[in-house]
């Protein structure tokens, strides 16, 4: 058997990062190296992705037992209301959240490796917002269907990376210059959605303003078809380039010299980065902090020498899965919490069912995790 590659984290050089083993399948023709830790960590977050959809399927407004559930799911039987709320509402919310989960974390991967930046992700670098852009055009201008909403975020996505590449062209697309500039943009074109909102009727405006939050509330199994889909044509090309883009972690040259077509592959990369982002917006809204923080929590668990498309959309599945849980049962907690202190009134107890915006618990927690980033690099030069 061939020996187990071991290698150093450079940023820790006393720690040993995780070792690649060669995988062969029918007698060598199809092989491919895998991390443990990876494989692990992965498996992990779909486990946990899984069993948040489960308990998501249980909790909410109306309570639905774990028999019942099953009943529901398999036979279609049972309690109305409690076929209704698990096969109509909660469980194409659940699913969603897994898959538009797996796309951002994915995209962040691509952008992040493409880059070389942990700052560089879709929702950082202006990409997002400009799906947005595309998105709300799409709404205000043709009444909003799911499959031109799509549409209309995937090319405003892809207008809005060919304006932060060229203005960045010069720096390269690594580096600082790229996190700054994708700011600036993400800033004009929150300016431009902001135009678009007050010249649109006010229905239009009211749903497109919901949707820029980022939500997975009302969503129905139209957009999970769309979603899955897009996942069946996408991740499979993703990860078709993603030994190349392994070897462009390495440096163009070196990558060059082992005959990666770099230019080529970049594009093609960035084109796949934008398509996951891009349906992931159209879905969901431009739900931030996905695509940052799932690539690198996937290094820092599996200890891999790079970033893994595999266990980031796996652990980008699991966090949203989690926020999406954490936002449906935020009111009812309140609620809970008022009764057991008594004396503070948080919310009325009419207000136990509302609904709140996973787009908010995750910006909540973006903002975090980019503080704890920057903190982490202070004095290093380096983002």
């Amino acid at each position: 058997m061939t020996a187990t590659e071991v290698r150093t984290d450079p940023e820790k050089p006393g720690r040993a990062l995780a070792a690649a083993r060669p995988v062969r399948w029918g007698a060598g023709r199809i092989s491919f190296r895998m991390h443990r830790r990876t494989a692990l960590v992965s498996g992990g977050a779909l486990l946990l992705a899984a069993l948040l959809l489960l308990v998501s399927l249980c909790v909410g407004s109306y309570p639905v037992a774990l028999p019942d559930v099953a009943r529901a799911l398999f036979y279609g039987t049972g309690d109305r209301l409690a076929v209704h709320f698990v096969n109509q509402e909660r469980l194409p919310q659940a699913l969603l959240a897994i898959l538009a989960g797996c796309a951002l974390g994915m995209s962040g991967a691509i952008f992040q490796s493409v880059s070389r930046n942990a700052l560089a992700s879709p929702d950082v670098i202006g990409f997002n917002s400009g799906a947005a852009t595309g998105a709300i055009l799409v709404i205000v201008t043709f009444g909003g269907a799911a499959a031109s909403v799509a549409a209309g975020a995937i090319i405003g996505g892809l207008v809005t990376a060919l304006l932060v590449s060229a203005l960045a062209s010069r720096g390269g697309l690594h580096g600082i210059r790229l996190v700054l500039i994708g700011l600036g943009v993400t800033a004009m074109l929150g300016s431009v959605n902001s135009y678009l909102l007050t010249r649109s009727s006010l229905n239009d405006s009211q749903n497109a303003h919901i949707w820029l939050v980022g939500t997975l509330n009302g969503r129905g199994w139209s957009s999970v078809q769309i979603m899955a889909v897009a996942l069946l044509v996408l991740v499979p090309l993703a990860l078709l380039f993603g030994r190349r883009l392994r070897m462009m972690e390495l440096g163009d040259d070196l990558a060059t010299g082992l005959g990666v077509r770099v230019n080529a592959s970049r594009l093609a990369l960035t084109v796949l980065g934008i398509g996951l982002c891009g349906v992931a917006v159209a879905s969901a809204g431009p739900i931030p902090f996905i695509a940052l923080a799932a690539p690198q929590i996937a290094v820092m668990a599996s200890r891999s020498p790079g970033v893994s498309l595999v266990s980031a959309g796996a652990v980008g599945a699991g966090l949203l899965s989690a926020a999406h849980l954490a936002s449906s049962q935020f009111f009812t907690a309140l609620v809970w919490a008022d009764q057991q202190v008594g004396w503070i009134r948080i919310v009325e107890e009419s207000q136990r069912n509302n609904l709140l915006p996973v787009g908010v618990t995750t910006a909540v927690l973006g903002g975090v995790y980019l503080a704890w980033v920057l903190f982490k690099r202070r004095g290093t030069g380096t983002a």
